[in-house]
């Protein structure tokens, strides 16, 4: 090996290592990254600051901006008023709800960030009705459950998250298969997603207790006013043109901009120049760029793919196993280390054919072991909504980790084999 594949690696193990440990703040870190890889001469400019022309960058700020107008118009208000009241009885109905409108969303809007964007003012709304003060575990794990919701259930669902895209874009061109939705969905919903929700569900319960306290909780609020009228439009507009996408071929990312452009318009818009300062965060933009282009750097120097065979080696010799079925979605849990859980279907499955042989499953299942690996991230920065719901809901870096790790045993202890024979039983493990 030589420099070219040794100063990157070691970048990226530091830069892994800082965001891991959050002993420095996360944007810094992504600065940090930036300037080394531009200064040692990693890779051109274009690779390095890949992630600010990537349309999940753009999603990520035209995100913040929609949030800030929903709540600052007062529409997370009212929508909060009329949802809580259902809701505010208990502290589980109030978690499990929430994370039940995370996943429900899903069905209907192509976007993780899309539907963090929409959530996240109303549920920080409901966190104020029901007296949860900023940085108070309550409120925390409501962002959570926003942002895991989102992310993790969604991955049961083909066509509801980036990852999911990539992977059938790339089984599609590598080995000419196509994934039908409802199969999909049947595959892994009763396991990963409902099953998933309630161990999540749970999870939030006993990490971030809270009781909500009902006074105020169901207070009229004044009649609607012209511009809650203008923002409802333009949100109702913006969700049909995430959910025809497919029709009009125009990604939900530049729908997004575009909505975030007439939030933005003196007179008619729903921010100053003042309250988009004071309300986009720059930061977790900044943070989410130097990961994508973290990413970027690990596949144009060759670490990736390196990674990715030298994995094969730790393959058990006992073909069409169960612990054949555990090392696919061990390798996938490595490989979103390095690459996030973007990158994992781009560099996991131009190997499947490899690892098919290699552990006697099914090229088909190992295809499929690859959404429960990328779907369980052990540290918040492998998954970008994540990153982006801590920061819209100011979560400490600590308290997400956290929450990833319990989540991520118990998804290995209890979900892990119940997949096994969830495969088994629809015949996709002999």
């Amino acid at each position: 090996m030589d420099t070219s594949f040794i100063l990157p690696a070691l970048l990226t193990f530091i830069i892994i290592a800082l965001w891991a440990t959050a002993k420095l703040p996360e944007y810094f870190v992504a600065l940090l990254f930036f300037a080394a890889a531009m200064v040692l001469h990693l890779a051109p400019a274009d690779v390095i600051f890949s992630g600010f022309s990537s349309s999940a960058f753009w999603l990520v700020l035209s995100g913040f901006v929609l949030g800030c107008a929903i709540r600052n118009s007062g529409l997370a208000d009212r929508i909060a008023s009329a949802v809580l009241p259902h809701m505010a009885t208990s502290w589980p109905r109030m978690i499990g709800g929430v994370v039940l409108m995370a996943y429900a969303l899903a069905f209907i809007m192509p976007s993780n960030m899309g539907r963090i964007t929409l959530l996240m003012p109303i549920v920080m709304a409901m966190a104020d009705r029901i007296q949860l003060r900023e940085g108070s575990r309550g409120r925390i794990g409501l962002a959570l459950a926003v942002g895991f919701g989102t992310f993790q259930l969604s991955a049961t669902i083909l066509p509801a998250n980036v990852p999911n895209l990539i992977m059938a874009g790339a089984a599609e061109s590598a080995f000419d298969i196509h994934f039908a939705y409802l199969p999909y969905l049947l595959l892994h919903a009763p396991v990963q997603g409902v099953l998933k929700g309630i161990i999540l569900i749970a999870c939030l319960c006993w990490l971030f207790p809270a009781k909500p306290v009902m006074t105020g909780v169901k207070t009229s609020l004044p009649p609607m006013q012209a511009k809650e009228y203008r923002l409802s439009a333009l949100l109702i507009i913006t969700v049909l043109l995430w959910m025809s996408d497919t029709l009009h071929g125009i990604p939900p990312a530049w729908i997004g901009l575009a909505s975030a452009c007439f939030c933005l318009l003196p007179r008619w818009g729903f921010l100053s120049g003042d309250e988009f300062a004071a309300g986009v965060n720059i930061r977790t933009c900044i943070y989410v760029a130097g990961i994508l282009g973290l990413t970027a750097l690990v596949t144009h120097s060759g670490i990736g793919s390196a990674i990715g065979h030298q994995l094969l080696k730790i393959l058990p010799e006992d073909k069409g196993t169960f612990a054949a079925f555990t090392s696919m979605i061990g390798i996938t849990t490595a490989l979103n280390f390095v690459v996030t859980a973007n990158g994992v279907p781009a560099l996991f499955t131009p190997l499947a054919k490899v690892l098919a042989d290699g552990s006697g499953l099914p090229l088909v299942t190992v295809l499929m072991t690859q959404v429960i690996g990328y779907a369980t991230p052990l540290l918040p920065y492998q998954a970008s909504p994540i990153v982006v719901a801590m920061g819209m809901g100011k979560v400490p870096a600590r308290d997400g980790l956290k929450l990833c790790l319990v989540t991520a045993i118990a998804t290995w202890v209890l979900l892990v084999p119940l997949s096994y024979l969830w495969f088994r039983v629809l015949g996709y493990i002999g």
